[in-house]
């Protein structure tokens, strides 16, 4: 079972929806107990970065996913849920979960034709090798509505790379814990397979 985390912001229907068909169980939850009890987590997220870690620390959570995570849990943030996995961001004041080191900076584009935030599909390109993208073939593409992204402090922490004005990270990860900045709920087939593997990462960590 994988528990989706549920702290007042993301698309909690759609990711379950997504795992529905995958074949995996998933609950929706704010409970320590049920957080303890998964077999991965996934922190999805819409809005603002100090919106939601007030949320994260004022209920609990922030707590329990930094110790689920130092045992090993597999973790996937979502678009804001990825931002908050970082130390901080541009946009707001407060300390993200600091679980993989980058911080989030706003776009600043030269281009005039392009806006922020960056909207739609867009092509992703691999940055390292990871049971993520297991099977994952061609050329991938991804709902993304961000106007913050990553900036690792280190390419290790990379997992893909996206160009909009410049080339951004559009995933990152350390050890067990994995952001996305785009929406694999909303990246149809694409998204499918790429939560597929990570629901394959859980059922091993769960297995053992």
């Amino acid at each position: 079972m994988i528990a989706i985390l549920d702290y007042g912001l993301g698309n909690l229907g759609s990711i379950s929806n997504m795992l529905k068909v995958i074949g995996e169980r998933s609950r929706i939850t704010n409970e320590k107990e049920t957080i303890e009890m998964a077999d991965g987590i996934i922190l999805p997220g819409v809005g603002a970065f100090d919106a939601g870690m007030s949320r994260l620390e004022e209920s609990g959570l922030a707590e329990v996913i930094r110790v689920e995570a130092a045992k090993g849990k597999p973790i996937l943030g979502i678009c804001l849920g990825m931002q908050l996995l970082g130390r901080r961001s541009e946009e707001g004041s407060l300390a993200g979960l600091g679980l993989i080191p980058f911080e989030c900076r706003r776009f600043q584009l030269e281009d005039p034709t392009l806006k922020v935030p960056h909207m739609g599909w867009d092509v992703v390109t691999f940055a390292k090798e990871h049971p993520i993208l297991r099977g994952l073939t061609g050329q991938q593409r991804y709902y993304f509505v961000h106007s913050y992204h990553a900036v690792c402090d280190a390419a290790e922490n990379v997992l893909m790379t996206c160009d909009y004005g410049y080339e951004f990270a559009a995933a990152v990860v350390r050890e067990n814990v994995i952001g996305v900045q785009f929406h694999p709920e909303k990246s149809h087939d694409f998204g499918l397979a790429l939560l597929g593997n990570f629901v394959e990462i859980c059922r091993e960590y769960g297995g053992k």
